[in-house]
């Protein structure tokens, strides 16, 4: 027999669980985990017992699942009812087909919080799911320590880790208490799978790095890689503000955008204190673009760029790029590139191998201090970039571009220059590690800086 409530019973031994109590077809109460409550206290009625769930749920609202011992499979699902009158009648009507009722408070998994697995090595998870989402795309995966990190600089606390490695742990955690021990993390599921080989290697753009923001995602993993990033408050639509990052020492603000997937150049990066709010009700006035906005301590700069590294039998081809002082208008093409001093250059190399041993190949906007060099953006992967080629390729025919014209001119053109089958010529002095150089390479437009064509 498969008893889902004695299974969600033992459970509560151990581990927090949605608080529930449940009732066979007789409708004779058989098990109850409520809090401040004892365990499997005994309630006079299925009205009785929907109230106190009720009272106690942050939602204000339970479920109902229904089950047949003599088979696994599941039966009815009732969400979201508020009403001890609709939920007593849901059971009553449930238990005249033989069916086993289980009334749980309702978990929102939709309020900011994620829901995954944790195995061995490896931690995975996503916003606005169940733990079903490991079978999903788009769940994100760590290795166990730093996804756990991960989660406690976000959210001040993070996943169940109070059970053995050789456990299968199927959680979520949410910004408001719940469940029969009113903590953050809800088990939902725990299962002895034995030792596991599984590894996690970090990849986005994904949901969780879509529900901070892209920018802040590369940050925190840089973070979580002890690669020097200045400290960062995040303002998030969904969640409330974190901080993490290493103070620079200057106490001076810079408010950078952080939209759900890169655009690149296309939001502001400003020096200096703005409304944020106002900010993002301008840029994104529908929200669906921006996740975030950041306060961003200021780096006393000397020289800022980027740096990005194509791939080769030998390792990283580097490419190194900047300006003197500050970087934003270099990467918009708006300030030319600088030679850089040969110190500035090793410090950035020696930050990319950094980067590179823990991360493979990677992609970063950096700013130099007379003390270190830092980063202020990172994403991952390997550049096809070399030379003053942005994007190889064999087009027929360049379309000259000026990089006077913009960015946004030349967004407007890629999809005309993709169908046509053309490739782009930057015309003007630009970095190809530039916000323009993003644009192309991820357009996978054929690209290259050069001089206009002679007629």
């Amino acid at each position: 027999m498969h008893l889902k409530d004695e299974i969600l019973d033992r459970l509560a031994e151990k581990a927090n669980v949605a608080q529930f109590v449940s009732f066979d077809p007789a409708l004779t109460q058989r098990y109850s985990r409520l809090s401040g409550l004892p365990a499997n206290h005994r309630f006079t009625s299925v009205r009785e017992a929907a109230e106190a769930l009720l009272e106690r749920s942050v939602d204000g609202s339970v479920n109902i699942r229904s089950f047949d011992p003599l088979d696994p499979k599941s039966r009815e699902f009732i969400y979201g009812l508020n009403s001890s009158n609709n939920a007593e009648s849901a059971v009553r009507r449930l238990a005249t087909s033989g069916l086993f009722t289980i009334i749980n408070e309702t978990i929102d998994v939709s309020d900011g919080g994620v829901s995954g697995v944790i195995l061995g090595d490896v931690i995975e998870f996503a916003p606005d799911d169940t733990p079903r989402c490991v079978e999903k795309p788009g769940t994100v995966a760590f290795p166990r320590r730093l996804g756990l990190k991960l989660l406690e600089t976000v959210y001040g606390f993070g996943a169940p880790t109070e059970y053995p490695e050789g456990t299968r742990v199927e959680f979520s955690i949410h910004p408001l208490r719940r469940g029969v021990r009113q903590t953050h993390q809800i088990v939902w599921e725990l299962e002895d799978v034995g030792e596991s080989s599984a590894k996690a290697e970090v990849r986005w753009p994904n949901r969780f790095s879509q529900l901070v923001g892209d920018k802040v995602f590369g940050l925190l993993v840089a973070h979580l890689h002890e690669l020097p990033v200045p400290r960062t408050i995040v303002m998030s639509r969904r969640l409330a503000p974190f901080t993490f990052g290493r103070a620079t020492g200057t106490d001076e603000p810079w408010i950078r955008t952080s939209p759900r997937v890169q655009v690149p150049g296309r939001f502001t990066t400003q020096r200096g204190w703005t409304d944020p709010f106002e900010l993002m009700n301008r840029e994104d006035p529908d929200g669906v673009a921006l996740a975030s906005v950041v306060f961003q301590e200021g780096i006393d700069a000397t020289y800022s760029g980027a740096a990005i590294a194509a791939e080769t039998p030998e390792g990283p081809s580097l490419i190194i790029e900047g300006t003197v002082g500050f970087g934003d208008e270099f990467m918009v093409g708006m300030k030319p590139r600088t030679a850089l001093p040969l110190s500035i250059r090793r410090s950035v190399e020696r930050l990319y191998q950094k980067a590179f041993d823990r991360l493979g190949y990677v992609r970063f906007e950096w700013v130099a201090s007379r003390k270190r060099v830092w980063i202020v953006q990172l994403h991952r992967g390997a550049s096809p970039s070399s030379g003053r080629t942005i994007y190889p390729g064999t087009p027929a025919a360049y379309v000259d571009f000026p990089v006077s014209a913009g960015l946004e001119a030349l967004r407007r053109i890629v999809d005309h220059v993709t169908a046509s089958g053309d490739g782009i010529r930057l015309i003007g002095d630009v970095g190809i590690t530039s916000h323009f150089g993003d644009v192309l390479r991820k357009a996978r437009i054929p690209s290259v800086v050069g001089e206009a064509a002679r007629t």
